[in-house]
């Protein structure tokens, strides 16, 4: 493997595990508490970085991690359009910006989890193809819990309580 690719792996990793983080913290905010759109920024464009770092590797045709990183930058891109509109206080921006904030999370833990099967030796050995049970299991429970923390965001921005505080 050369020096080239050893930084560029580094560097994209790091920029995963920032957006993870910020992408955590602001799904939490959006679900369960008053929340300031300004704040999801850092992770906007965090999780933009890093999934754009994700095309500049070796290309080997159309997989799924390609599709996959094309509907996150689009989901990113269009959440980053929605967040420059909610100044306007109206709340179809201020969902659209939620129901893209939780989306762009959830696309980079369905990566995380599907490289942590690829990666990690036991993970590994569970699910090598990443078409046995307990692969799908996983990717389930994200997206379980996505779902719920998005209907909880759509009732935060929804909230009569909501509204006087943008």
């Amino acid at each position: 493997m050369s020096v080239w690719v050893i930084l560029l792996t580094t560097v994209h990793l790091g920029l995963c595990a920032v957006a993870l983080i910020l992408g955590g913290r602001a799904v939490v905010r959006w679900s369960f508490a008053p929340f300031h759109p300004t704040r999801e920024s850092a992770f906007l464009y965090t999780g933009l970085a890093a999934t754009v770092t994700g095309f500049v590797f070796p290309f080997h045709g159309i997989t799924p991690a390609i599709i996959i990183g094309l509907i996150s930058c689009f989901t990113l891109i269009v959440t980053l359009l929605a967040r420059a509109r909610l100044a306007s206080k109206k709340r179809l921006w201020s969902l659209v910006f939620a129901c893209g904030l939780l989306t762009a999370q959830y696309l980079l833990v369905f990566v995380t989890i599907a490289q942590a099967f690829t990666k990690i030796g036991a993970l590994h050995a569970l699910a090598p193809t990443l078409k046995e049970a307990p692969f799908a299991l996983a990717q389930a429970v994200a997206l379980i819990a996505f779902l719920t923390l998005t209907v909880l965001a759509i009732r935060q921005v929804l909230s009569p309580r909501r509204a006087k505080r943008c």
